[in-house]
């Protein structure tokens, strides 16, 4: 029905012994792919460990054989385009043509400004990720010498060499909902597109227009991989659950929530609740076209409770 995928957020607080144990259950456990963001800190202190993304996903094409993986995403803002392309193509060998390449603008003011990058106002951002992409792809797939000249970035004659194993090099990814700058991205050069924290409906209607938007630049529908981003409160049974949501209370929204009250305030942004309503949430999304869900894990130390989700939700919905 839909593939399960597991995020985590790598800048909050992921160690190598963390990491070690995240991939080795991901793999064993049934899920589809194990992704992380790519950050140097949060947008907020205390600064925690952050392991680096691009060693780490090395670290996981070497040491499993199932899963599919990638950045979610590498900002363009910090990493530099040339040097990401060498990197993702060696990556994507390692494992056998799994890595999952996500792309984005970057969009944290408080790394940027502390790590010396320069992040620039959104149309910046926009207009350096567009060229971002274009070299990217373009050393990917182009067997020949690639020129560009660009604002940002310039390649005069250059050859990606090993050329990739796969052709043209590992899927890229792009996410994001925005109509204007987004999707006409993603209809131009993505493999797969990712929704975040949408609705069904919201889904559906943002799924619909790319399909415009793919015909007009004369790509085929199926071209594109469809997938979402979201989050996950997930609890083998009420008293687990209200004891996750517990955590949470800090949250002005769910301050003084009865546990009925807390799910129903939270569901439609996030999938929340026990496994029967969990899987009610999923089949809604599967319905709503999304081939692929990335669910957010935020407890990086519970694999009892991720153990828990891959046996009583992945045999009823992938």
């Amino acid at each position: 029905m839909v593939d399960i995928s597991i995020m985590i957020e790598g800048q909050d607080g992921l160690t190598w012994p963390r990491w070690k144990r995240l991939v080795s259950e991901v793999e064993s456990l049934g899920f589809a792919g194990l992704f992380r963001s790519d950050h140097f800190t949060n947008a907020n202190p205390p600064d925690k460990e952050s392991l680096e993304m691009i060693v780490s996903l090395t670290y996981l094409a070497d040491h499993t054989e199932r899963i599919h993986f990638g950045p979610m995403v590498a900002p363009i803002s910090f990493r530099e385009p040339t040097l990401l392309a060498r990197q993702a193509a060696a990556i994507d060998d390692l494992s056998g043509g799994r890595l999952i390449l996500g792309l984005g603008a970057g969009w944290q003011d408080r790394e940027h400004t502390l790590f010396g990058h320069d992040l620039g106002d959104i149309p910046t951002r926009m207009e350096r990720l567009e060229e971002g992409l274009e070299v990217v792809t373009r050393l990917l797939i182009s067997d020949d010498p690639v020129t560009f000249e660009g604002k940002y970035f310039q390649l005069r004659g250059a050859t990606l060499l090993p050329r990739p194993q796969k052709p043209g090099g590992p899927r890229i990814l792009i996410g994001g909902n925005g109509k204007k700058r987004t999707l006409p991205l993603v209809a131009r050069f993505a493999d797969v597109w990712n929704g975040t924290f949408l609705t069904p409906d919201a889904y559906r209607e943002l799924n619909s227009h790319l399909d415009t938007l793919l015909q007009m630049v004369g790509r085929d529908a199926k071209a594109v991989r469809r997938t979402m981003m979201t989050g996950l409160f997930f609890g083998e049974d009420r008293e687990s659950l209200e004891r996750l949501l517990s955590g949470f209370k800090d949250r002005p929204e769910l301050v003084d929530l009865s546990l009925d009250e807390a799910i129903q305030h939270l569901r439609g942004r996030v999938l929340v609740g026990t496994p029967d309503l969990v899987v009610e949430q999923i089949q809604a999304y599967a319905a709503a076209g999304v081939e692929e869900l990335m669910l957010q894990w935020f407890e990086l130390d519970d694999i009892e409770r991720l153990r828990a989700f891959a046996q009583t939700v992945l045999p009823r919905v992938s």
